[in-house]
């Protein structure tokens, strides 16, 4: 015969429970599948550049000698930051780069089909500088991970730097 010693009221202990615990946030993060170094990598470039490209006028290190003029206006500090369009359009056409599309950007460029997706003839060389300024980032990210960004990968960051962009029409 057994005594039972509880006192009155409490019930008996269940065999095989253990009350379980919260686990804390830290454990949460831990139990998440880990994110490769390269998915990383993109998207934090990604975040990056679109934090860069927020800001007016974009940072160059060195300009070419012959396009020293042209860039100027774009490049002073009191000049005024092109329209949302020209972003989301010189990201097409860092795209289609990317992709070796030449006939498509060519024939984007030469027909002024820019004016169709809302940028005017006035920022076309906006356009053009933001596109190749972001080509150039690109690469030289490339070059910096010695390959291992590969042009898929690149294609990626531009998807990551459109996804950090505000909308057009949306206010920064």
């Amino acid at each position: 015969m057994q005594i039972d010693r509880r006192a009155p009221g409490r019930p008996a202990p269940v065999v095989g429970y253990a009350p379980s615990r919260m686990p804390s946030r830290w454990e949460t993060l831990l139990d998440r599948k880990p994110v490769p170094l390269l998915d990383h990598l993109v998207d934090e470039a990604g975040r990056l550049l679109a934090v860069e490209l927020r800001r007016w006028p974009l940072a160059v290190t060195e300009v070419d000698a012959r396009a020293s003029a042209d860039l100027e206006p774009l490049l002073a500090a009191d000049s005024r930051r092109p329209g949302e369009p020209v972003f989301t359009e010189a990201l097409r056409l860092v795209r289609w780069d990317l992709a070796r599309e030449h006939e498509a950007y060519d024939d984007y460029v030469r027909n002024r089909r820019y004016l169709e997706r809302g940028v005017p003839e006035p920022e076309r060389p906006a356009l053009l500088f933001v596109s190749r300024w972001v080509l150039e980032q690109l690469l030289s990210l490339a070059e910096a991970t010695e390959g291992r960004v590969d042009r898929r990968a690149l294609a990626r960051v531009v998807e990551g730097i459109e996804r950090h962009l505000p909308a057009p029409g949306a206010s920064a």
